[in-house]
């Protein structure tokens, strides 16, 4: 089954979502949106699934994490994370494998945007966090994670962009953004390695992400 939004219907600034259906059902990320535990109770039952597995961080920035313990207080959900987290159960190390629904998926530890990022990386699909968006108000085909905040780096976020290139399956058809739009290959213009690739050309120009900051 598809990943579904859970924040899509959001009020407040929050980072997406996403409720993976399968054989372990996983919510990725937490967001900030009030409530977002009955929304993933209520798709859960529409897609006929009793309970919540797991629970996987791409990072701990507040807009990924804000609600984590009201997800966690709700269900009985394992919590993996690459950073220490009160309520970790399992620490996620770059080249792990964790399933994510149905799809197994390789973590790929990716900083620059955030020291604790890490992407997970299936055959399908790609949960990119924040480290590559699709649109974001910088740039609507490809951009990047911001790195102009105290603890970020341009030059790590680079590397971890290409370290993504270097691991993607050609078979990869669909990149889960932490935020703007899901991308889809068979939807657009451009294979998610083409995304990918344009963000990296961005990010390398080295100039202000958001000039009129």
């Amino acid at each position: 089954m598809e990943p579904i939004t859970v924040t899509a219907d959001a009020e407040e600034f929050t980072c997406n979502a996403y409720l993976v259906p399968g054989d372990a059902p996983a919510l990725v990320d937490a967001g900030t949106m009030p409530g977002v535990d009955d929304v993933i109770t209520e798709a859960l039952a529409d897609a006929g699934i009793e309970e919540l597995d797991r629970v996987v961080l791409t990072h701990q920035h507040h807009d990924h994490v804000g609600e984590l313990d009201a997800v966690l207080d709700r269900f009985d959900a394992t919590l993996y994370a690459h950073a220490s987290h009160p309520r970790r159960d399992v620490a996620l190390v770059d080249g792990d494998e964790i399933l994510i629904g149905d799809e197994p998926c390789e973590v790929v530890y990716t900083p620059g945007h955030a020291d604790d990022h890490v992407s997970l990386l299936g055959e399908q699909r790609l949960y990119s966090g924040d480290v590559v968006v699709y649109n974001d108000g910088a740039f609507d085909d490809g951009s990047f994670g911001r790195t102009d905040m105290p603890g970020q780096s341009r030059e790590t976020l680079i590397e971890s962009l290409h370290t993504l290139l270097d691991r993607l399956p050609d078979t990869v058809e669909a990149m889960y953004p932490g935020h703007g739009d899901v991308y889809r290959a068979g939807d657009g213009p451009d294979t998610v390695r083409e995304v990918l690739e344009r963000a990296t050309e961005r990010a390398e120009r080295r100039e202000p992400k958001y000039p009129d900051e």
